[in-house]
């Protein structure tokens, strides 16, 4: 009996040892920091960015967890905000993404209604390595 909970036990780690996580698997993660506001963007696992972002302001919500990128929209604007500008958008889950804001003074801090703002030109380079590596290979990941 203790042999085989002993056998489980090491099969259990082994799969989960040679199980990948969603991060881990991408080229490009990109990983926002909500208490600092802040997102960090690795490339072959190597950080190549760190940038100030704008999440959820009090009463909305950023949520947190990990995606891959969804669908990418250049110059897409809001349905839901008064037509709003969001320049190089990344959506990873319903209507969530990454996106450019001409709101560029309350980076930093939380001032969105719930995306994940960046400086227009930071925005760019993220859609441009999210086109470039593709969809399945960029991961979103959002934590405390």
């Amino acid at each position: 009996m203790l042999g085989k909970v002993i056998a489980s036990l090491s099969l259990a780690a082994m799969v989960a040892a040679f199980q990948p996580s969603i991060a881990a698997a991408a080229k490009v993660v990109a990983t926002v920091n909500l208490s600092s506001q802040t997102m960090t963007v690795t490339h072959g696992g190597v950080v190549k960015y760190r940038w100030p972002v704008s999440t959820a302001r009090k009463g909305k919500v950023t949520p947190t967890g990990s995606w891959s990128a969804k669908w990418l929209s250049r110059n897409h604007r809001s349905s839901r905000y008064n037509n709003a500008p969001m320049p190089y958008s990344i959506f990873y889950s319903g209507n969530y993404a990454v996106h450019g804001t001409n709101q560029v003074s309350r980076l930093g801090r939380p001032a969105s209604s719930g995306c994940i703002r960046l400086h227009p030109s930071n925005a760019a380079v993220l859609f441009s390595i999210a086109q470039r590596e593709g969809l399945r290979n960029m991961k979103i990941v959002v934590r405390h």
